[in-house]
């Protein structure tokens, strides 16, 4: 045998040995543990071969119904991995047990490498996490605060409804303007007053570009964190090179309208707003460290850089049913005639005396969830679920999207039938209530739901109230329904689809532009 044979049947032996070596100590780590059923799984790999490149969700599910359980447990390379499938195993462990079950997973990429460390919704639970959900709890959980933001909201409704009348194909573009508006406003005290607001681009490219190249913990470094380390010139180093592209324009979403704020308090001309607070809070006690700014800039631009996109998936997809259910649409239309009549426009006390307008809502959410996975739990120690064991630091996915098409709760899941709400009695249907899901769980609950519920209601209750919405016709005047698919990834949003928005009355724009030039914050 040559040398250079000799030397790679070396290496191969070697390889074997040391594959053999990790095959064996992985088969030990499971041996005494009773874990909850999933699929079998290959030496190195786990199951990782087996998800899908998009829509892990739809997978997970189907895992769900092939071993029969809330539970499924996967090893995804050497990480030992729980899918929550049940709405009722969610609330029992990441609720109930939060914890144990509030850190989270090493995202390496996007909190390392692409810069997202300082926002709340990556960092794993400490006091670092306490001090920045206790901020925005503070402003977005407080009765009076919570009221304070009403003015707010019904200007950039209003706002939203002038838009969809004077260009209404733009639809989509007014409803994000919408949805960034009232988080600039909050965040910065900036006004959006244009389609073409440079805040708001900042945001969308951050989000899109960090979105589009990879997901919180389903990238390689992520599984092996040693390879953050490889050198920028070495092969293979592609992802890291693109990380920190995006990097730099994360990092100008996060300065540029905290600079902003800055130089407005130091020329006293800066509005009120959370950034402005918090630099008050901390120069009450001393100097801003490195370490206060990260921390107020994140805080910041967790809602800046991502609440807003999910309130305008919501929103489209709502648009997108009510193409596809006009019978819905006709029927909530006839609610809020009878309610509010036409000479005025919903507001927020006319919420309870709209039943069906509600379901409409829920159904929206239940219909499409705008995040179908979540984002990552880490078990921090060893527990145990209906008599299986669930190994500490184990990465803990909740299948959103899987809770909302359970057919057993809610039949013909793939249908967008708000009437499924009015037909369960008053506790099924609040135990059902897709809002117990679509924003998280235990330590991990979005701490502005109430506010992103009500934006959401405000804008859906005066769409419903002045526009007519229904499917658009081509050239040669025939129908063009659109498809009813949606974008897979981390925040789900319909595919791009036409549709035709028409005020329902002269009369209506004349409410509607009048009202408009009288709201005053």
């Amino acid at each position: 045998m040559n040398s250079s044979l000799h030397v790679a049947a070396c290496a191969s032996a070697a390889l074997f040995a040391i594959s053999l070596a990790v095959f064996l100590r992985w088969l030990k780590a499971d041996s005494h543990l009773r874990l909850p059923p999933g699929p079998n799984r290959v030496p190195l790999l786990g199951n990782v071969h087996q998800l899908p490149m998009q829509s892990q969700e739809k997978k997970f599910t189907k895992w769900g119904a092939e071993y029969v359980g809330d539970i499924v447990f996967a090893r995804f390379f050497r990480t030992p991995t729980l899918v929550i499938n049940s709405l009722q195993a969610a609330h029992d462990l990441l609720g109930k047990k939060s914890s144990i079950y509030s850190y989270r997973p090493d995202f390496v990429l996007l909190s390392e490498l692409m810069g997202w460390d300082c926002v709340v919704t990556h960092m794993t639970y400490g006091n670092r996490f306490r001090k920045h959900r206790r901020w925005i709890l503070d402003a977005f959980q407080d009765k009076h605060s919570l009221e304070s933001y009403r003015p707010l909201q019904r200007r950039e409704a209003y706002i939203l409804l002038s838009g969809l009348i004077q260009n209404p194909e733009l639809f989509r573009s007014h409803i994000k303007r919408f949805a960034a508006a009232m988080i600039m406003q909050i965040a910065y005290g900036h006004s959006v007053t244009s389609l073409d607001d440079k805040f708001v681009h900042l945001a969308e490219r951050a989000g899109k570009e960090t979105v589009e190249y990879g997901n919180a913990g389903v990238m390689l470094v992520d599984f092996f964190p040693l390879l953050k380390h490889i050198p920028l010139w070495m092969p293979g180093s592609g992802f890291k090179r693109r990380a920190f592209e995006i990097r730099d324009v994360v990092r100008k979403m996060l300065d540029t309208p905290y600079e902003m704020v800055k130089d407005a308090m130091k020329s006293g001309t800066a509005s009120p707003c959370l950034t402005a607070t918090l630099l008050e809070e901390v120069l009450s006690e001393r100097a801003p460290t490195r370490e206060d700014e990260d921390d107020i800039k994140g805080t910041a631009g967790v809602l800046y850089g991502g609440k807003s996109n999910r309130t305008s998936a919501v929103l489209s997809t709502f648009v997108l049913a009510m193409v596809l259910y006009p019978e819905v649409y006709k029927k909530a239309q006839a609610e809020v005639d009878r309610v509010v009549g036409q000479d005025r426009l919903p507001d927020f006390e006319d919420r309870e005396s709209l039943p069906y307008l509600e379901c409409v809502v829920k159904e929206v959410y239940r219909w499409n969830c705008p995040v179908p996975l979540g984002i990552p739990h880490k078990l921090i120690s060893n527990d145990q679920y209906q008599g299986f064991d669930i190994p500490g630091g184990s990465m803990v996915i909740p299948n959103i999207w899987g809770m909302t098409r359970n057919d057993s709760f809610y039949p013909e899941p793939e249908m967008f039938r708000p009437e499924r709400f009015e037909q369960m009695d008053r506790y099924t249907a609040e135990a059902r209530d897709p809002r117990n899901m679509v924003f998280g769980f235990g330590r991990r609950v979005c701490p502005g739901q109430d506010f992103a519920d009500t934006s959401v209601w405000i804008a859906v209750a005066n769409m419903v109230a002045t526009l007519d919405i229904a499917v658009a016709t081509d050239e040669a005047g025939k129908q063009a329904p659109p498809t009813g698919s949606f974008v897979p990834g981390f925040v789900s949003h319909p595919e791009e689809f036409t549709c035709r928005i028409t005020p329902r009355s002269e009369q209506v724009k004349t409410v509607v532009f009048e009202t408009s030039a009288n709201i005053v914050l």
